[in-house]
């Protein structure tokens, strides 16, 4: 009966909310906004040196965001010389992948990347709740259906925190920001070996 009880105790304090787990404060306004504005501006190429480790193979590269329309971007993966690795269109509702590489070209990576570059692109996710740690204000929202949140710091982006079941998934940091452009990126994947670092060389 006494082990019954501590497994118990174990199994709902493992399974207790990512923000019970972290400590964060409710807040009772779920009026305020998020912006992400690092690949907001038409007008600019996002241009980044890309390192993806997936597994046990490196691809380096340049990734190529760029925001077509208000609801529409594009992101392309090529070699230094040029060469394509993949080429995906994003619209609000859709997903598109315009060409990719053999190599990458498995449907559990593809839904992964689709997923963290929405991330990276989408503007004003809806907040359902909002919460605060230490100096930064925290917005829980959802993105295809997965809880992710939001790390702001004097209204300033500065990580994005994908959960599953109360723990951390995928870490998002946002770094070196310089007039809404993040020139260093880094998304770390905690269940599967998947890391991509990018740096900007965005003139």
């Amino acid at each position: 009966m006494r082990f019954l009880l501590i497994s118990l105790c174990f199994f709902v304090v493992s399974c207790g909310s990512y923000p019970e787990k972290q400590n964060f404060l409710t807040e009772n306004s779920t009026s305020q906004e998020i912006e992400n504005l690092y690949f907001s501006d038409p007008s600019i190429d996002y241009v980044y040196k890309a390192s993806i480790d997936v597994y046990d193979r490196n691809f380096s590269g340049l990734l190529i965001i760029k925001k077509l329309t208000d609801k529409e971007h594009r992101v392309a993966f090529t070699t230094e010389m040029g060469n394509k690795m993949f080429d995906f269109s994003f619209t609000e509702d859709n997903f598109q992948v315009n060409f990719i590489l053999d190599e990458l070209n498995k449907k559990m990576l593809i839904n992964i990347l689709k997923k963290d570059f929405k991330v990276l692109i989408l503007e004003n996710p809806l907040i359902s709740n909002s919460y605060s740690k230490e100096n930064n204000q925290v917005f829980e929202t959802l993105i295809y259906n997965k809880k992710h949140y939001y790390f702001t710091e004097n209204n300033q982006l500065n990580q994005v925190i994908k959960t599953k079941n109360g723990k951390e998934k995928v870490q998002f940091l946002f770094s070196e920001i310089n007039n809404h452009l993040a020139n260093q990126i880094e998304i770390k994947h905690q269940n599967i070996k998947l890391k991509i670092k990018l740096k900007s060389i965005t003139q």
